[in-house]
């Protein structure tokens, strides 16, 4: 197991080319689990190569144990990497396929036969050591693939988008397959993926990519509940955040942001005092659980009487679409609290939950009408690559 740290890393392919990665840094501790997760072509697949050494980076180190392993070519790393498409030995056996690297190292075979027993163990895979990957299905040759890298026992594990081929059901067994043996290794691991479910599920923590600069890097609490700017809170989640356009406007002292839902009309009270604010353009977010129907136990919360557009069972929730300011807002509800289309809501918020973006810039308000970075005292957000 080990420390590693990402230090001020670049990558670009060539002169008057843009960076592809730019000035990542974060560090993670012994036995924890980074995602990195980001649209395709935001850099994280290839911020993974790097740290793999399969890409040579253009400026700043990698460091494993603080030992800076940036020159370094990829076997003498000690990392072991899992990729997207498996990258099985078609002629081999299942046994081959796991033993395949520990051979190369010349591990006396004794030794090299229970390495393979007990990764399949882990696995459950013992009863498929002897058939060959086009036996397989695709969640057992992504065993297998896994089975591989188990087998070295390196310092770092890394992951490329292994459950992508996969179908949906299969993916959600596979996830929690991972993070069980992730628990029972606790080996340093980082995986890339593209879907904000697996990275909300799977790591301890996680940095948000974008255009190659790190976006955010906390927990997945931190991600969820902090976002540090509109993207981040785009996202990750599932259903998304709500973004409502709107102008702040002051009464009484407060300032308010207000919404019309074409039947009615909500204050909601900002805690931000900052003059700068007043008539301001903002985006203002909720998450669609943080949107209830209103009851006697509000306790005064600002409530709004909305017309139901659309609803969407899934099972567990309904989603209930209402409009507020001329835009589609998704509100998350019981099942037992569905409503049909057309039946008029009283809606309530709870302004405490409420976050506010810079409408031109993207960039998230804090408490004092700044940046989020600024205004947050301790920064737990971890603003890192700007």
């Amino acid at each position: 197991m080990a420390t590693l740290e990402l230090r001020n890393v670049n990558k670009t392919y060539g002169a008057g080319l843009p960076d592809t990665l730019k000035n990542i840094e974060l560090k993670i501790d012994d036995g924890e689990f980074l995602i990195l997760v980001g649209p395709s072509g935001c850099g994280k697949s290839t911020l993974m190569n790097c740290i793999a050494g399969l890409e040579n980076i253009s400026g700043g180190a990698i460091l494993v144990d603080d030992a800076d392993i940036s020159g370094m070519s990829p076997k003498d790393r000690d990392i072991a990497m899992v990729f997207q498409s498996y990258a099985l030995y078609p002629t081999m056996s299942v046994r081959d396929n796991i033993a395949f690297g520990l051979k190369i190292r010349k591990m006396p075979t004794a030794d090299i036969d229970a390495e393979v027993a007990r990764v399949a163990k882990l696995l459950q895979i013992e009863h498929l050591l002897g058939r060959k990957p086009g036996q397989l299905s695709g969640g057992q040759q992504q065993r297998v693939a896994m089975g591989r890298a188990l087998a070295r026992r390196p310092k770092i594990y890394l992951f490329d988008e292994p459950l992508s081929n996969l179908d949906a059901k299969l993916r959600v067994e596979m996830r929690t397959e991972m993070k069980l043996m992730h628990q029972r290794l606790k080996t340093t691991t980082v995986y890339v993926t593209h879907d904000q479910i697996e990275a909300m599920t799977l790591g301890d923590k996680v940095a948000v990519m974008k255009d190659g600069i790190i976006q955010q890097f906390g927990t997945p609490k931190q991600i969820y509940n902090d976002p540090a700017n509109l993207f981040v809170a785009s996202f990750i989640g599932s259903p998304p955040m709500n973004f409502i356009p709107l102008r702040l406007q002051r009464k009484d002292g407060r300032l308010l942001a207000l919404l019309d839902s074409g039947q009615a009309r909500c204050e909601l009270p900002m805690g931000m005092q900052d003059a700068g604010l007043e008539d301001r353009e903002v985006i203002l977010g909720i998450r669609p659980e943080q949107i209830s129907l209103a009851s006697a136990e509000a306790n005064g919360l600002p409530s709004i009487r909305a017309e139901v557009q659309v609803i969407e069972p899934t099972g567990p929730d309904t989603l209930v679409f209402v409009t507020l300011n001329g835009t589609k807002v998704c509100c998350r509800l019981a099942p037992d609290q569905a409503p049909e289309a057309g039946e008029t809501l009283t809606l309530q918020f709870d302004p405490a939950r409420v976050l506010l973006f810079d409408a031109q810039s993207g960039e998230r308000l804090g408490k004092a009408g700044l940046p989020a970075s600024e205004a947050r005292s301790g920064n737990v957000a971890q603003f890192k690559g700007r």
